[in-house]
């Protein structure tokens, strides 16, 4: 693909985890790559990433919580690069703490980034793809968007606010027939630094719970929502179960999860010492896109890829039924 047929995306929460994969996974199809984070040094490294892949890299320090600084960083990728094709929103904080021990203006830091990072990127993005009539925008949801666990009441209400604000949007764009594409895609537990910088008031070190998949079996997934249109995707069984049980079974969920889930939320190591997280500011260095639970996390779902195969699955179980009525005939 040569440079003037580059498709152009922009991915906020680029220097890390599963923006980083994300970019990554772009950059290997030939694409322009805006990475949106405040951290330097991992703006850098996820800009070393993508040019190795293949893809060229534009590199915009943003605080996601700012909406006059997302404005400025859309108006740039523009004037560098032109029309954006896929807005993807995927910056987050996070806090591991009961609620009740969050500071109210952690809280609410919590809150801009995830939740209202989310919409000020939405709202450029659309600024520019609805006088064009086309875009694609991806929400990086995640089954704490449905299904809320103790420990990070921030992060699971900014995700379900998310998915809120997600359908308004999708009622308007569908009222001004607009060919502009919204969807979400939501997440189950992830191999990312986030459990080294996320704002703590644990005495341990958190963890993802349950199954861990590797940053790279999202970012697949992301990939594959902005380029095939389909309202929303689960990406991993647990996402799967913990949507669908929500509907069928929500008191069990509460009572199961209180008492699960706190202690499946950290580990029975001690914080380190000095540790330092993300909440107000950047932790220096390139952290990548892995955490620290590689020998933990797997690097495939079978859930995921027959999600987005279903349409050949179905064929091919129509025809094995086919087959087999025959036989019997």
């Amino acid at each position: 693909m040569n440079a003037q047929q580059r498709r152009v995306v922009v991915i906020t929460g680029a220097s890390a985890g599963v923006g980083r994969a994300t970019a990554c996974e772009f950059a290997s199809h030939g694409w322009r790559v805006a990475l949106l984070a405040r951290g330097e040094d991992g703006l850098q490294g996820a800009r070393a990433d993508v040019e190795r892949l293949g893809g060229e890299a534009l590199v915009l320090p943003t605080d996601v919580a700012d909406a006059d600084a997302v404005e400025a960083a859309a108006a740039q990728v523009e004037a560098r690069w032109g029309a954006i094709d896929v807005w993807v929103n995927d910056a987050m904080a996070t806090i591991f703490s009961d609620a009740l021990s969050i500071a109210p203006a952690d809280f609410k830091r919590a809150t801009e980034v995830t939740y209202l990072g989310a919409v000020w990127g939405t709202l450029a993005a659309l600024r520019r793809m609805k006088p064009r009539d086309r875009g694609t925008i991806v929400q990086i949801g995640s089954a704490l968007a449905y299904r809320s666990i103790p420990l990070q009441a921030p992060y699971c209400g900014a995700k379900a606010a998310m998915r809120g604000f997600t359908d308004s949007i999708r009622c308007e764009l569908d009222h001004d027939r607009s060919n502009v594409h919204i969807t979400m895609v939501h997440l189950s537990a992830f191999n990312t630094p986030q459990f080294e910088w996320g704002r703590t008031t644990l005495a341990k070190r958190p963890r993802p719970m349950g199954k861990i998949f590797q940053p790279e079996v999202a970012a697949r997934a992301v990939y594959h929502a902005a380029t095939h249109q389909r309202r929303e995707w689960w990406v991993g069984w647990p996402a799967v179960q913990a949507i669908l049980g929500q509907r069928v079974v929500p008191g069990f969920l509460d009572r199961m999860l209180g008492r699960t889930a706190v202690d499946g939320q950290h580990t029975d190591e001690p914080l380190p010492p000095g540790r330092q997280d993300n909440l107000w500011q950047p932790v220096a260095g390139d952290h990548g896109a892995h955490g620290r639970f590689d020998a933990l996390a797997h690097a495939h779902s079978v859930q995921t890829w027959a999600d987005r195969n279903r349409a050949a699955l179905a064929l091919g179980a129509l025809a094995a039924a086919l087959a087999w009525s025959l036989r019997r005939r």
